[in-house]
């Protein structure tokens, strides 16, 4: 469904595909696909990915580490202006040929494989927790854009009604200015906000075509996107209370997943360098062979060494190491703890502004009802002369405000549900993806 998305907003004249809506020539673009989109195309999202692969292959690393020795194998091909001894063949020659095969496996190294398969393993964790830091990152990104083509949209057309209304009303003033039913100023009062009023909608119209614009850049286009409705009259109670989701934040949100796995990591790292205080046990076996012909085959010698080393003094790098991990260490378990601490807070926030933005936009429709009535008493009222015009102003004004309420509201309400999903790491409403 994205590749034949994709298609078709890359033609020249958009047409209509599945998934994909033509409103006024313009494509639309549902939720679920402008995310599955974006996110793909997200360098960060990308960034994360690759995080997660090189991580995948440290572990494998790690591992193998315990029962893979590591191979050399180096071959040497000599040719001399004298005639010397060649220890392949036992006689003289101007060619000398050696190749040999090194494996070498540490038999002790300190602690250091266990701490380097700990911070693989820490590393790889934190990797995927970023991936999924990462998505909601970029949906959050993503549906803030699409919200703001939805909200404008709709301001543009409560803009587009306000001065439908300022237009009728000017027509019904010079009316009764020329029957000398009003002054003049009437007239220029209602001529003054329908000046407002046009203003004011081409402000939208251009805000309008920048968040489709942004839109269709996010999902990998360079023209204008539309967003299509969502289809959602009331955003409805969240299924989980504000525990539940401290809790779930704590022990499942990626932000928090990232700090611990990070805090392992360096602590992994701390011991990693105290194994230098160690001595150091390694097996190598060599086989070798030497001839004057390409694959030599004359004669080959096999050797096996047990090696011991052990630093007493190395200018004090190996202190400075340990110091550095150390200090890695406890800014690692900081950042961690001040994240759980801030944990409660955070989600509070993503939270309570949901609750109060979705109770603002079921009093802002409240108040729509009451400001259309009003509007239409105070304009009956005005058209008999029963009022003057600077109560059919504000009632003008006070039904644009309510119908403005309404929009900014649910937009508010939208993005604090994608800032708290993005907290927890999940998604709360099937539809999304």
């Amino acid at each position: 469904m994205i590749l034949a998305f994709i298609a078709a907003l890359q033609v020249a004249v958009p047409q209509a595909t599945p998934g994909v809506a033509l409103q006024d020539s313009i494509p639309a673009v549902s939720l679920a696909d402008a995310l599955r989109l974006a996110t793909n195309l997200d360098p960060n999202y990308v960034a994360a990915l690759g995080r997660v692969k090189n991580s995948e292959w440290g572990r494998r690393a790690a591992i193998s580490a315990f029962v893979l020795p590591a191979l050399t194998v180096q071959g040497v091909y000599q040719k001399s202006n004298l005639v010397l001894f060649n220890v392949g063949t036992g006689g003289a020659s101007r060619t000398f040929v050696s190749a040999s095969v090194i494996a070498s496996y540490e038999l002790f190294a300190g602690g250091r494989r266990f701490a380097d398969l700990s911070f693989a393993n820490a590393s790889l964790e934190g990797a995927r927790a970023g991936q999924a830091e990462a998505r909601f990152a970029s949906a959050l990104v993503t549906e803030a854009a699409y919200y703001d083509v939805l909200a404008t949209a709709a301001l543009a057309g409560v803009a587009r009604e306000r001065l439908n209304r300022a237009e009728q009303q000017f027509a019904i003033a010079r009316a009764r200015v020329l029957s000398g039913a009003a002054v003049q100023s009437d007239s220029l009062q209602l001529y003054t906000e329908r000046t407002r009023a046009q203003v004011g909608l081409l402000i939208e119209q251009s805000r309008l075509r920048v968040a489709r614009l942004n839109l269709g850049s996010l999902v990998g286009v360079t023209y204008a996107v539309d967003a299509q409705p969502l289809g959602i009259e009331r955003a409805p109670d969240l299924p989980i209370t504000l525990e539940d989701a401290v809790q779930e934040a704590l022990q499942h949100g990626p932000l928090w997943r990232v700090a611990r796995a990070d805090e392992r990591a360096a602590g992994a790292a701390y011991k990693a360098q105290l194994s230098a205080y160690l001595p150091q046990i390694g097996l190598q076996a060599t086989t070798s062979a030497f001839d004057e012909v390409i694959f030599p085959s004359a004669i080959s010698r096999s050797t096996v060494s047990i090696g011991v080393s052990f630093s007493i003094w190395d200018g004090g790098r190996r202190e400075i190491a340990v110091t550095q991990a150390r200090v890695n260490r406890d800014v690692a378990a900081a950042i961690r703890a001040d994240l759980e601490r801030s944990a409660r807070r955070d989600v509070a926030l993503a939270f309570e502004v949901y609750i109060t933005s979705r109770a603002a936009e079921d009093l802002a429709r409240d108040a729509l009802v009451a400001a259309e009535e009003n509007y239409r008493v105070q304009s009956v009222r005005y058209q008999s002369g029963a009022t003057d015009i600077l109560n059919l102003l504000e009632a003008q004004f006070t039904l644009s405000q309510a119908q403005a309420g309404i929009v900014t509201a649910r937009q508010a309400t939208l993005l604090a549900l994608a800032g708290l999903e993005a907290i927890l790491g999940r998604r709360l409403f099937p539809g999304k993806e």
